[in-house]
């Protein structure tokens, strides 16, 4: 099978995923609301956790679309394997919602951070083993020959971002607040050209 079917439905859930993020930015009661620009003041977790994810989810469409590209055809397996990282993909808005609504709250926030970052892990989990599929067990079906050298260190740069996503949901248990900055650290970190994947090595 080709990869023009495969990348399309992908884009689909992923573009998805991305808008249902707006979903849990509420907009401050005006009857209950005496100053506007202290409510959005302290909906800030809200805003944190969007953006947040929303560069993460923008940032493993950039590097799921160089990796299809590099492929002339797919089958079975990194059919299913896609299947499940969308899976995790379309799971974010949920966990960014639950981190949000419970950062500042007394009990739960600590289990919503978890999940929230622990989200993060998974998907990036399953991005790595698909990427580790195609790079190593089907390199036949690369569109261009890339030597197991240049193969090993692409997979290797895969595989460093799952590093502070589990620190991150270890922590989570320390303070959610810490766990929150990890994951946006990251975000901000493969925003950047060389580490996006826009290079065509990650």
């Amino acid at each position: 099978m080709g990869t023009n079917r495969l990348e399309s439905f992908s884009d689909g859930v992923i573009a998805v995923a991305i808008t249902l993020l707006v979903l849990g930015l509420t907009v401050p009661d005006p009857s209950t609301t005496p100053s506007l620009s202290h409510a959005l003041g302290a909906k800030w977790p809200e805003f944190a956790a969007y953006v947040t994810s929303f560069v993460t989810i923008g940032i493993i469409w950039i590097n799921h679309h160089v990796m299809i590209d590099r492929l002339k055809k797919t089958d079975h397996t990194i059919l299913i394997l896609n299947l499940l990282l969308l899976m995790s993909i379309g799971i974010i808005p949920f966990a960014t919602e639950l981190m949000a609504s419970y950062l500042r709250q007394p009990r739960g926030e600590a289990v919503a951070a978890a999940v929230y970052s622990g989200s993060f892990l998974v998907m990036s989990v399953l991005f790595a083993t698909l990427n580790r599929h195609v790079m190593l067990r089907k390199a036949n079906m690369l569109a261009e020959e890339l030597p197991l050298e240049q193969r090993r260190r692409i997979l290797s740069r895969v595989v460093t971002g799952l590093i502070p996503y589990a620190v991150a949901t270890g922590l989570a248990f320390v303070s959610p607040y810490i766990t929150l900055a990890i994951c946006a650290a990251v975000a901000v970190f493969y925003a950047q050209p060389m580490a996006s994947g826009l290079d065509r090595q990650a």
